[in-house]
C-alpha cells in the first residue's frame, strides 16, 4: 500500500497512536486504531513510524507520520527515511541488488552489510560514514566544511531509474530556502586550539533556562517596586548583549565578571522611562494626556525623593507653569503639546535623573550580582555532572597547533561530551517538536533539515548522530531563553538581511561569512555567533569579538546594542590595521542621527571607509529573528528606521572588492521591498524615541565614496 493509496482513503478517519499510547487526530494523514496496538522499537518511533489499524482491510499496518509512507510489513531498520538518511544516500540499491530486492515488495529492500550494526541509542541519527578533516589544511588547499560524498537534494536521472524497483520516499524539501550552505569560505585565520567551554547538556541547559527566567522576574519586580514602571521593552535582552562585551566570566549566557558592574545600557534605558514611559503619539488628545501625566509624575517624584531645594524649586515652577498653560490653552495643536513636553523634559530631566540615579544604579547592581550567583550555581552543577561521568576538566591537555594560516573552521571543544539523555522528537504539521523532561521546543521542518545539514558539516565527535537531538534541543532552548518568550520579543535583535541581499553581497563583493548570526538565522554555513559551546556543533566560528581573520570578505549586521556596535567597529579597525591581505567588512547598522551613535560616527570618520549608502526607513525589510518558528507570511518585516551600509576595507580589500557604481546598483536593486513584508514587530533600538531619523520624505538613498587617495576628506556622490 503506497502513500498515494493512503491519501485517497476517505471512509476511515485517520488516528495515529503516539509512542505513549495516546491518539492524535490528523484529517489528512493516518488511519484509525480501534484495537490495542503494541509499541514499536525506539529506533522506528524516532524515525516517525507508528503501527496502525485499517478498518477497511481489517489488519494492522505501519505508517510514517512525516513521509506519508505506509507498509503492510514492519519497516526494516536502516530503510531510507528523512531522519536517518535525509539525503537518500542509502535509498538507491547497487546495480547488482535491483533484481534481488524486487521480490521483497511493499517498497522494502534487502539490508546492506553496512546496515548490520548494533542498534544505536535513542537519540541516534544514522548517516553515511564520511571522512571529514579534523583540522584544516593551509589556504593553498581550500578547506571545504562540507562533507565529502554528500549528494545534492535532487537525484540524477540514473539514480531515479536505479531505484525504480525499490522506491523510497523523497527527503523533505523546504518549500522556500533562506540559506545557501554550498558557498565555501574565503575567510582565513590562524590555526587555534580547541576551546575549553564545558560541553552542552540538556540538564544544564534546563537549569540555566530556569535561573534566567527567574532573573527576568527579579528585574521586573525591581523596576516596579523601586521606580513604579514596567521594564523597558527588551532592555534585559540588550543587557545580556552589552554585558558580554565586557564579561570575562565562564558562562556562555549570563554575565559574572564585568567592569564596571553598572550596565550603561540598562541604566540608560531605565532612565529614559523615568518618570513615565514616552510613547509615539498620533493624535492631539494623546499628546495632551502625555504632557499632563509627565508633569504629575515629575512633581510626585521630586516630592517623594531626597531632592535638593534647588531641584524642588525648578521642577515645581515648571510643572505649575505647564499646568496653567494646559488649563487656559485649549486650541493647541499636537505639535504645540509635543514642543511643550520637550521643553519640560529639558528643564526637569536633569533634576529627575539626579534623584533617581542611586535607585536605578541599585537595580543594575542587584541584577548583576544575582546573575553572578546563578553562574556559580550553574558551573558547580555542570562540573558535578561531568565528574559523575568520569570526565575531568582540570586534566585536559592543551592541543598544540601550528602557527599557520588556515581557512576558518568551526569551534572545537577540548572537553569530551558526556552521555546524553533521551530527547523525544515528533512532528506536528510543519513543526518539529523536541521534548526533554516536559520542556518542549519547536522549529519548523525546513530549519530542522537545515540544522541537520549544518551538524553534518561541522560536528566531528558524533558520526552516528546519537547526540544530535539533544544538541538541537539545547540550541533552541538557549536562544529561546536569551531573547525572551514575549510576542515578537527578540525578533528585531535577531533580524537578518533578505536572501536577495545576501546573494548580491556574495556575487558582487565575494562575501562568504556573517559576523553576527546563529545556526537558526544564518545564510552561509560559516558565521560567528554568541554561544560557541553549542553553536560550534552547527558551524559557528565563535563570538566575533574573539575572531581575528587575516583575510576574507565579511557581512556584519549586529544586534542593535550601542555598546556592542561601538566595540565591533574598534575590532574592525584593529583587524584592518594589522592585515596586509585582502580584508573587507560590509556593515549594516541603524541610521540613528538624533543623536548619532558612537559606532556610526566612528565608521563615518574612519580612514578605512570606502563607501557608504543609506537606505530610507520603510523602503527596505529584514527577515524575522523568529524565522525558525514563524509562519511563511510573517518572514519579512519593514524597517522602521533607515539603515546605513558602510564599506570598511584595507587597500588590498579595496583592490579586490571595490564598491563600484555597478556593484552598488546591484546591491540597491536587491534591497527593493518584496511587497510581502509586515510592519515592524516592535522597536529594536535601545531608545527609539530618542533616535528617530528624519522623515522618509526628507531622505533619499544616497551614497558617499571615500577615495583611497584621500582618506581624510571623502567625496560625496549620488547614485
Amino acid at each position: 500500500m503506497t502513500s498515494e493509496n493512503h491519501k485517497i482513503i476517505t471512509a476511515d478517519q485517520p488516528m495515529v497512536m503516539s509512542p505513549t499510547g495516546s491518539t492524535s487526530q490528523d484529517a489528512s494523514l493516518s488511519p484509525s486504531t480501534s484495537k490495542p496496538i503494541q509499541e514499536l522499537p525506539d529506533e522506528l518511533i524516532q524515525a516517525g513510524w507508528s503501527k496502525c489499524w485499517s478498518k477497511r482491510e481489517n489488519r494492522a499496518y505501519y505508517f510514517n507520520r512525516f513521509t506519508n509512507q505506509s507498509l503492510w510489513e514492519m519497516p526494516v531498520l536502516g530503510q531510507h527515511d528523512v531522519i536517518s538518511d535525509p539525503l537518500g544516500l542509502n535509498a538507491a540499491p547497487a546495480s547488482g541488488e535491483v533484481t534481488a530486492d524486487a521480490g521483497l515488495g511493499n517498497g522494502q529492500r534487502k539490508r546492506h552489510a553496512s546496515e548490520e550494526m548494533p542498534q544505536l541509542g535513542s537519540n541516534s541519527f544514522k548517516r553515511p560514514k564520511v571522512e571529514t578533516p579534523v583540522m584544516p589544511t593551509t589556504p593553498t588547499v581550500p578547506i571545504s566544511p562540507s562533507t565529502p560524498g554528500v549528494k545534492a537534494w535532487l537525484s540524477t536521472t540514473d539514480e531515479k531509474q536505479g531505484q525504480s524497483s525499490a522506491p523510497a520516499p523523497a527527503p523533505y524539501r523546504p518549500p522556500v530556502v533562506y540559506w545557501d550552505l554550498d558557498i565555501q569560505t574565503n575567510a582565513v585565520i590562524r590555526e587555534r586550539s580547541p576551546a575549553d567551554h564545558l560541553p552542552p547538556h540538556p540538564e544544564m541547559e534546563l537549569l540555566r533556562a530556569q535561573l534566567t527566567t527567574k532573573l527576568r522576574q527579579h528585574y521586573h519586580e525591581l523596576c516596579s517596586q523601586r521606580e513604579g514602571i514596567e521594564p523597558p521593552r527588551e532592555s534585559f535582552n540588550r543587557w545580556l548583549l552589552e554585558r558580554k562585551v565586557a564579561d570575562k566570566g565562564l558562562d556562555p549566557l549570563l554575565p559574572s565578571e564585568c567592569d564596571p558592574i553598572i550596565s550603561p545600557s540598562m541604566f540608560r534605558e531605565i532612565m529614559n522611562d523615568i518618570p513615565i514611559r514616552l510613547s509615539r503619539i498620533k493624535y492631539k488628545e494623546d499628546a495632551r494626556r502625555l504632557l499632563f501625566k509627565y508633569s504629575e509624575a515629575a512633581k510626585k517624584m521630586i516630592d517623594s525623593r531626597n531632592a535638593t531645594p534647588e531641584s524642588r524649586k525648578v521642577v515645581k515652577w515648571n510643572v505649575e507653569d505647564t499646568m496653567s498653560w494646559l488649563r487656559r490653552d485649549h486650541s493647541a495643536s499636537k505639535e504645540d503639546y509635543m514642543d511643550r513636553l520637550e521643553h519640560l523634559r529639558k528643564q526637569c530631566g536633569p533634576h529627575v535623573t539626579a534623584v533617581a540615579k542611586d535607585s536605578v544604579e541599585g537595580i543594575c547592581s542587584k541584577i548583576y550580582h544575582i546573575s553572578a550567583e546563578y553562574v556559580r550555581r550553574i558551573r558547580q552543577s555542570h562540573l558535578k555532572l561531568l565528574k559523575d561521568c568520569n570526565i575531568s576538566v582540570e586534566g585536559v591537555e592543551k592541543t598544540e597547533v601550528q602557527d599557520r594560516l588556515v581557512y576558518c573552521y568551526p569551534v572545537r571543544l577540548s572537553i569530551p561530551s558526556p552521555p546524553q539523555p533521551r530527547v523525544e522528537l515528533h512532528f506536528e504539521n510543519d513543526m518539529a517538536c523536541l521534548r526533554y523532561k516536559g520542556e518542549m521546543v519547536k522549529v519548523n521542518r525546513g530549519h530542522f533539515s537545515k540544522l541537520e545539514l549544518l551538524y553534518r558539516y561541522s560536528s566531528i565527535d558524533d558520526p552516528r548522530f546519537e547526540k544530535f537531538l539533544c544538541r538541537v534541543w539545547c540550541l533552541i532552548k538557549r536562544y529561546q531563553v536569551m531573547f525572551g518568550s514575549g510576542v515578537n520579543e527578540g525578533s528585531g535583535l535577531q533580524g537578518a538581511l533578505p536572501v536577495a541581499v545576501f546573494e548580491a553581497l556574495n556575487k558582487q563583493f565575494g562575501v562568504t561569512f556573517e559576523c553576527f548570526a546563529s545556526p537558526l538565522n544564518c545564510y552561509f554555513k560559516q558565521f560567528c555567533s554568541a554561544c560557541p559551546d553549542i553553536d560550534g556543533f552547527f558551524g559557528s566560528r565563535g563570538p566575533f569579538l574573539s575572531f581575528s581573520p587575516a583575510s576574507g570578505s565579511f557581512e556584519a549586521n549586529p544586534p542593535f546594542c550601542e555598546e556592542l556596535m561601538d566595540t565591533m567597529v574598534k575590532h574592525f579597525e584593529d583587524l584592518l590595521e594589522r592585515s596586509s591581505e585582502p580584508l573587507s567588512f560590509i556593515i549594516f547598522v541603524p541610521e540613528w542621527r538624533n543623536p548619532p551613535t558612537p559606532a556610526l560616527t566612528r565608521m563615518e570618520s574612519s580612514r578605512f571607509r570606502r563607501h557608504q549608502m543609506n537606505i530610507p526607513a520603510f523602503e527596505h525589510e529584514y527577515r524575522s529573528g523568529s524565522q525558525h518558528v514563524c509562519k511563511r507570511g510573517e518572514m519579512y518585516y519593514k524597517a522602521v528606521h533607515g539603515t546605513a551600509v558602510i564599506f570598511l576595507q584595507n587597500n588590498a580589500g579595496y583592490a579586490k572588492w571595490e564598491p563600484t557604481t555597478e556593484r552598488i546598483q546591484e546591491l540597491l536593486l536587491a534591497y527593493k521591498v518584496s511587497g510581502h513584508s509586515l510592519p515592524s514587530p516592535g522597536p529594536s533600538s535601545s531608545s527609539t524615541g530618542d533616535k528617530d531619523s528624519k522623515p522618509a520624505q526628507e531622505r533619499s538613498s544616497r551614497s558617499q565614496d571615500n577615495s583611497p587617495l584621500d582618506k581624510t576628506a571623502p567625496d560625496m556622490t549620488n547614485i
